[in-house]
């Protein structure tokens, strides 16, 4: 039998802790500790070593982007720990800002989102396997934006769905299961969104993928 996976979760608010807690056990997931704060988050982080580490975005000492600083610390000094960041307010920037360069082992949620279990326990399972969970609300608003000579309009509503996936850090089959729909189907409209946006598909990294495609709808 496998080792259970190891959690470490920031949260300042006791309820929502507990909660997040209590879905975690429920899901197998030992937690190792559960903090209020970001500078014990990452003390406690570097002291047990967890597979995940789950944070909300606001947190003392100064109730700002604490958790997020420390989500990025973390990464930094343990790269192997994967990171999801909890936010209560959709800011596209805040999750482009915790990707980085690297989007494996990522993930950034919406609170509102967390209300259902198995959001969050598919997110800790897609990030402590190195892939990246980003929320779908945070995609569409980077999808929606509008751009002058915006190369998206030239993407079919089908496109669109799928990039929107690519960009939550979904693989082909991944997106195949979300659309319904084949693998090679997904596959031909892989290849129609990198030509149309004019991104490069020299490398199969799903990593890299998810990553062109952010920086694309980031700019």
């Amino acid at each position: 039998m496998s080792e259970a996976l190891r959690a470490v979760l920031g949260e300042d608010q006791a309820l929502v802790r507990e909660g997040i807690a209590t879905i975690l056990r429920a899901a197998g997931i030992e937690v190792v500790a559960a903090v209020d704060n970001a500078v014990e988050l990452v003390r406690v982080t570097r002291e047990q070593r967890p597979d995940v580490v789950i944070t909300d975005i606001r947190m003392p000492p100064d109730l700002n982007a604490d958790g997020l600083r420390a989500a990025q610390e973390i990464r930094a000094a343990r790269p192997e720990t994967a990171v999801i960041v909890l936010s209560q307010f959709l800011d596209a920037s805040y999750a482009l800002d915790l990707v980085g360069d690297d989007p494996s082992g990522v993930g950034y949620l919406l609170k509102e989102k967390v209300a259902s279990p198995q959001v969050l326990t598919d997110a800790v399972g897609r990030v402590v396997a190195g892939e990246s969970a980003l929320d779908p609300d945070v995609i569409a608003t980077l999808v929606g934006r509008k751009r002058t000579a915006d190369p998206l309009a030239a993407l079919t509503p089908k496109e669109r769905e799928v990039l929107a996936l690519m960009a939550e850090g979904h693989s082909n089959s991944g997106v195949a299961r979300q659309l319904f729909v084949t693998v090679p189907a997904v596959e031909r409209h892989v290849t129609g969104i990198f030509m149309k946006l004019g991104l490069s598909q020299a490398s199969s990294s799903q990593h890299r993928r998810v990553l062109a495609v952010l920086r694309y709808l980031e700019q």
